[in-house]
């Protein structure tokens, strides 16, 4: 029982902000839902932190082992995000590619090796910064080529919109005359 003077909290709800008896079940069951999905959050957070999968960086033993996974990493690129080395990307497929350097590290591969395994597999693109090459010049040479390019056309432009020397005649003495007559009225 409650105590006097006191109201259940969907009815103070429905007297402080006027909701209607029709509003009062879609409320909890909005409140309900809600509950839900933060337990279910905190539940996967929790799981994965703590999951048997290991982590980025787990087998890896020494200092030497972790700065080369770092550096390989870093040079990297996620293939679905695309804009991602391997260290930022959250995809699966990144996370994927992270535990394969990681194996090809414990197992004595160079860099030179798993990049190469790497290209081989997923082509040029996987390289984040790809080298140059007859099939990349492209993305190296486009730049400058597209600044060279603008420049040219602002040359250009400045030079038709700029009257020539010569060009224009000078007034003479009636014309200025007239226009300061026309000026001073």
């Amino acid at each position: 029982m409650r105590p006097a003077g006191t109201r259940p909290i969907a009815s103070r709800l429905a007297a402080t902000h006027r909701l209607t008896a029709a509003a009062l079940p879609w409320l909890a069951l909005a409140a309900l839902l809600t509950a839900l999905l933060l337990a279910a959050g905190a539940a996967h957070g929790a799981a994965g932190a703590s999951g048997g999968e290991a982590t980025d960086a787990d087998l890896l033993t020494t200092p030497e082992q972790r700065a080369r996974y770092q550096h390989l990493a870093e040079e990297l690129r996620c293939l679905v995000c695309q804009n991602q080395t391997l260290a930022d990307s959250n995809a699966e497929l990144a996370g994927d590619l992270r535990r394969q350097v990681e194996t090809m590290i414990i197992a004595g591969r160079s860099d030179d090796e798993i990049k190469g395994f790497l290209v081989d597999r997923y082509g040029d693109f996987v390289l984040y910064r790809p080298p140059v090459q007859g099939n990349t010049w492209p993305l190296w040479a486009g730049p400058f080529a597209l600044l060279i390019v603008g420049v040219l056309a602002w040359w250009r432009i400045q030079r038709r919109s700029r009257p020539a020397s010569g060009s224009q005649p000078v007034a003479g003495a009636p014309d200025l005359e007239r226009a300061r007559h026309l000026l001073d009225d």
